[in-house]
This record gives structure tokens, sequence and C-alpha cells, in this order.
């Protein structure tokens, strides 16, 4: 299956399936596929590391020095349109790594672009009503119409080039190769919209002396050696859905390589194994990227979803 083509099942699937078994309301419904070896315990975290553990597909869960932080929190068994509370599309082949209950409060939902299984609007909507007006997000360029009717403490959207402290914690926006649009027929950047399109971002979290990249959705570009006097010591980067949709996403190899350019020190892998959405078999990032790894100066954080990663 091609990304786009994902991507609009995501989108269209709500006319020909209201009332079939890709509509479901919450996590405790799914039936996954693949079970999972690995299960973070953040409650035992400490606050003196930087620490992390992947959640699954672009969904990693951060505490950054006492600092919760989540990217792209897609949770529950499908994404896809919104519809009665639950959504219809493509369903996920992995269980993430914790349940929406498991998670502790996030300080910051760290959002990359508006693609449903980036922007899940249920994932979004559980947070907000368990922490109403106590959670800050942060969104791209034209990205906020889809989550402002929900109860954050701020929205902040950031263009490419933005910086922004939040919390003590500075942002900065970086442009990647990709594309916005969250339905077909909408504007975004990679169509030439750039004034009136929908936009994605990467951003650099950086806090307490350490820098983390999260790569957000990206194919191969040199649009991030911007970064290199960033000092970036964690790079979160996509190797998934490369086959055959290389103009908008990168294998492992060049996720491994756009990385170490700019000099991370560690690697942490995301947008793989947790949906459908290319032609690739279902372990053939992770074992690309474990075989290619020795070839770069840089160390692989972790390897499967539900692993977690320390950084003193």
């Amino acid at each position: 299956m091609k990304r786009k083509d994902f991507i609009k099942k995501s989108a269209l699937a709500a006319g020909a399936t209201l009332f079939s078994p890709l509509f479901v309301n919450s996590d405790s419904e799914a039936k996954p596929l693949v079970k999972l070896n690995y299960k973070p315990e953040p409650f035992n975290w400490t606050n003196e590391n930087l620490t992390l553990a992947w959640i699954g597909h672009s969904t990693i869960l951060i505490n950054i020095f006492g600092k919760w932080i989540i990217t792209d929190p897609v949770l529950f068994e499908r994404v896809g349109v919104y519809f009665f509370g639950g959504s219809i599309g493509p369903a996920r082949l992995t269980p993430p790594a914790l349940h929406s209950h498991e998670f502790p409060k996030p300080d910051i939902i760290l959002l990359s672009h508006a693609h449903m299984d980036h922007m899940d609007y249920p994932s979004l909507k559980f947070f907000t009503e368990k922490y109403p007006n106590q959670i800050d997000v942060i969104t791209a360029y034209l990205t906020k119409d889809v989550i402002e009717d929900l109860e954050w403490k701020s929205i902040n959207v950031m263009d490419w080039n933005d910086e922004l402290t939040l919390q003590g914690i500075r942002f900065r926006a970086n442009e990647v190769k990709h594309f916005g649009w969250r339905y077909p027929w909408e504007k975004d950047r990679s169509r030439g919209y750039m004034k009136d399109g929908r936009s994605f971002n990467s951003y650099v979290i950086d806090y307490g002396g350490k820098k983390v990249l999260f790569g957000g959705d990206t194919a191969m570009t040199n649009k991030f050696q911007n970064l290199k006097s960033e000092n970036i010591d964690i790079a979160i980067m996509p190797i998934g859905a490369y086959n055959p949709w290389v103009r908008n996403h990168c294998n492992p190899e060049e996720a491994l390589k756009m990385s170490s350019e700019i000099g991370a020190k560690y690697f942490i892998p995301i947008h793989t194994k947790t949906f459908k959405q290319s032609n690739e078999p279902f372990a053939e990032a992770i074992d690309w990227m474990k075989r290619d790894a020795s070839k770069y100066n840089m160390q692989i954080g972790l390897e499967e979803i539900g692993q977690t990663f320390v950084l003193s």
C-alpha cells in the first residue's frame, strides 16, 4: 500500500464503513496481531535523567529532567476519520506499549503535522478531557484548526525556523521533506501553497543541557543540515513506509545518515511496525537499521516498541 493510499483510506473510509468493524471506540477493544515483549514503567523513572520510551508508531514518551513530553500520540486501535467518539480507518498491527490510562500527565504534547496517524484526534481528546486546561500543545503552521476545540492550556503554532521557550524548554521547529494535507482536497506546502497550505515540522527539544531531535515524518533531505551546530544528543527518526513511498519517507539507512551528519550521539527509530502503510515486510526496517548502524558514528538507543532508553 502506498503512503498516499493509506492517508486517503484514513480520510475517506467513513463513507463506506460507518457501521463496520473498522469502527472502534477504545483501546480496550484492540486486537493487534503482534504481542510486545517490553513495557515501559514511567512511574519508576527518575527526574534526574533524560528517559524515553517508544510507545508505537511515532509516539514517544519523554521525561526530560522532570518535564513530560509526548510526541504525536496515537493510542487507540485505529487511525482515521473521527466519528462518534472513535476512528474509522486502518488498524494497528502492534498494540501501544502503554494504554491511555497508564500515561503520566503530559506537560507538553508535540505534534509534527496533521496526518491522521500523527495528529490523532481521539488520543488528543482523551488527554485534554482527563487534564482540561493543563497541557500545552505545539503544532505546525496551519494545523491548529484540527485541535483548537479541545481544552488546552495553550496552543502554540510553530513555523519552520521558529523558536519557542515553553515551561523553560527551548523548542526549535525545522523543515522536513514531507506533505501536510489531512484530507486529499486540502492545500499543503508540498503542493506549493506556502502561505495558505498545511505545514509539517521536526523539532529540537533543548532542556537541562540535553537536546533531542524529534524528526516527525520525512524523506531523505538536506534540510536537517542547519542543525549541525545544535549538538544533538538523541535523534528520533522515522524509518518505515519507504517502499514505494520514497518521495515522502526515508528508509532506515537514510535516517541513520541524516542523523549522523548532524552529529547525533544516539538514534531512536519510529514510524514502523505499527500500521501497514507500505510494501516492505513487517520487520525489514528494524532489521535494516540494526544491520547498517555500525557504518555510522552513533549508537542505537532502542530497537523495539516498548523499550526504554536512559541518558544520564
